[in-house]
């Protein structure tokens, strides 16, 4: 007796409809299985949290003031001591979170604006923009990025735009700006040549989506993880920049900078005032050590080719 397979009872309801992840949810949830990649968060987190009070002002006293005697030890009262003006090593360090952050973030977010524009057009069109766009990063790419990053903040510095000195911070945030946007726009070209040809923009091309609309709604947002990922590695190594241009004179002239800082104790080790050099390289190495744990998690988490 053949058995005839019985169709389900739509009177019992609706079935039941399983709803997919997301790529984010899905790196996320990759993410935080990683218990250093958590931690690592945290303490980003923690140094975001410290530019933000500073930023706001609800961090309380200045970093400027006098607060005890000069070249005061590590204390109670004072956890890292005191420079040679009496101001409180540990108010310094805590501000200058907000410098280097500041700058790490303006300079990413115009690398990203010159980069991932120049990248897609180049991807996409080929041709003469592809040459011409090819032909300017490869010139940039053989100046030595150190040299070219200070001939741009040395130039900056002395530059005036509708009456505002681009002195100091600015012109830092321009330097690096201006000069990091090589790697992130290489990349982005090559993810753009390979999705061009692909079945979902040769549809939209089917039904007569601009060349403009294809490059922003369909292929960008399917290299967003690249960007992300570029972002989060690109952030450590301009804060690093902007301690090596503050520690050459180069960096902020009113904030207060870890490379300043780290200029101000060199001549200070031979009396025995460690405690200013050891602060701001302590901040330096935790910032650093956080973001480049988070990053490998984050390329591994969002990298296509590890989804299970």
């Amino acid at each position: 007796m053949t058995t005839v397979p019985t169709q389900p009872d739509l009177a019992d309801g609706p079935a039941e409809v399983v709803k997919g992840r997301s790529l984010w949810h899905d790196a996320w949830r990759r993410f935080r299985r990683k218990k250093m990649a958590m931690i690592s968060l945290a303490v980003i987190v923690v140094y975001v949290i410290v530019a933000l009070l500073v930023a706001t002002g609800l961090l309380a006293g200045d970093w400027n003031e006098e607060v005890g005697p000069r070249y005061q030890a590590p204390s109670a009262d004072h956890w890292f001591g005191t420079d040679i003006f009496g101001r409180s090593t540990l108010r310094m360090t805590l501000y200058s979170a907000k410098t280097s952050l500041t700058v790490a973030l303006f300079a990413s977010v115009i690398s990203i604006c010159i980069g991932v524009p120049m990248g897609a057009m180049a991807g996409y069109f080929g041709g003469k923009v592809d040459e011409f766009i090819v032909w300017l990063y490869s010139v940039l790419a053989s100046i030595p990025g150190l040299l070219l990053i200070l001939a741009f903040a040395f130039v900056l510095r002395d530059v005036t735009v509708f009456g505002y000195s681009l002195q100091g911070m600015p012109a830092i945030y321009l330097a690096l700006g201006l000069t990091g946007w090589v790697y992130l726009c290489r990349l982005i070209r090559g993810e753009v040549m390979k999705h061009r040809s692909r079945d979902y923009v040769t549809a939209a091309r089917s039904y007569g989506c601009s060349q403009k609309r294809i490059i922003l709604k369909h292929i960008v947002p399917n290299v967003t993880h690249l960007i992300l990922i570029d972002f989060s590695l690109r952030f450590v190594g301009y804060i690093h920049a902007e301690v090596i241009l503050s520690y050459l004179g180069l960096g902020p002239v009113k904030d207060p900078s870890w490379g300043k800082m780290i200029d101000a104790a060199k001549l200070e080790l031979q009396r025995g005032h460690w405690w200013e050099l050891t602060a701001a390289t302590l901040a330096i190495f935790f910032i650093s050590v956080a973001l480049n744990i988070a990053s490998d998690a984050l390329r591994d988490a969002l990298d296509p080719k590890l989804k299970t």
